[in-house]
């Protein structure tokens, strides 16, 4: 099922508010085999207050009180969760008109394949998942509302479950993905690393927007592909990447092309993946539209993040 046509409208409107390379390694097709579950390293985990502790949270929906309202997340704890094993932590942000159970689920693309953006499945009980819900199902962060509600989930989740505070994550597509933009400018020495998916400008801000972190971007080209470009283009100045022109697939060839940016500064990534197709947050190669079982894209940011 495509989102394109729940997408296209709101996403155009949100685009109005819209505020204003030597050796590099490219590659195309299909990700490289994802690395084990079992390859996670404790020995260098930040571990959280909840580490040892019997947790009180559960799996399921969680409300809180974040900036004088009434917020909410969806919490998903691995399977035979450890408390004396630091966890990593992915914040995956839902598109404008989606929602935090959209996320969870992946019921809009394909139920449970592509739940946390396709990462779920992939992470086989080694990641805690949170999916939070924006304000009028969006991510305008208001005043720096949004970014509160962050520090407030990652507040109360790691008060009371162990997870590794030098492995933070947080991906989202379009509206979603700017709202991951938003917390790479505001929380750089928070998290470790972004994913970037379709974002069609600063809709959510860029509080700060010095800070050096590892950061990951897919676009359509036939999405405004230039916006997408503009918010990498801040962390390839900010990360002390050599500057690129980054090459992109034909129109019609229903493939992907990632390069890897050089000269970045220790531990601060750059990687860009461009594909043949319009604003879709689970993109495949050979086919056109969505595809929960087929897209590269969660592989490719699966892999990204797991090498921190």
């Amino acid at each position: 099922m495509s989102l394109r046509k729940l997408l296209l409208a709101p996403v155009a409107a949100a685009a109005a508010l819209v505020l204003a390379t030597a050796g590099p390694a490219v590659s195309s097709g299909q990700a490289a085999a994802t690395p084990a579950a079992g390859a996670d390293s404790a020995a260098s985990a930040a571990a959280t207050a909840g580490c040892g502790e019997s947790p009180s949270l559960q799996d399921g929906t969680h409300t809180i009180r974040s900036g004088g309202k009434d917020r909410s997340f969806i919490l998903d704890i691995p399977d035979g969760y450890d408390s004396n094993r630091p966890y990593r932590l992915v914040l995956g942000f839902h598109w404008w008109g989606g929602t935090a159970n959209d996320v969870a689920t992946g019921q809009t693309v394909e139920t449970g394949v592509w739940a946390y953006y396709g990462l779920k499945r992939l992470a086989d009980n080694s990641t805690i998942f949170v999916a939070p819900q924006g304000i009028g199902n969006g991510w305008a962060n208001a005043g720096g509302e949004d970014i509160t509600l962050v520090d407030d989930i990652l507040r109360t989740v790691e008060a009371d479950l162990c997870v590794d505070t030098s492995r933070r994550f947080a991906l989202g597509f379009s509206y979603g993905g700017a709202m991951s933009y938003s917390i790479a400018c505001s929380r750089p020495d928070v998290f470790r690393a972004v994913a970037v998916y379709g974002a069609p400008g600063q809709l959510s801000g860029c509080s700060g927007g010095t800070g050096s972190i590892a950061y990951f971007g897919a676009h359509g080209i036939g999405d405004n592909i230039g916006r997408g470009e503009s918010l990498r283009d801040t962390f390839v100045r900010n990360n002390g990447c050599t500057p690129q022109d980054t090459p992109e697939p034909g129109q019609g060839s229903l493939t992907h092309i990632t390069t890897t940016y050089s000269g970045c500064s220790a531990g601060n990534p750059v990687v860009w993946a461009a594909f043949d197709g319009g604003h879709i947050a689970a993109p495949q190669d050979g086919a056109p539209g969505d595809s929960g079982s087929n897209s590269w894209l969660p592989g490719e940011t699966w892999r990204f993040f797991t090498q921190f």
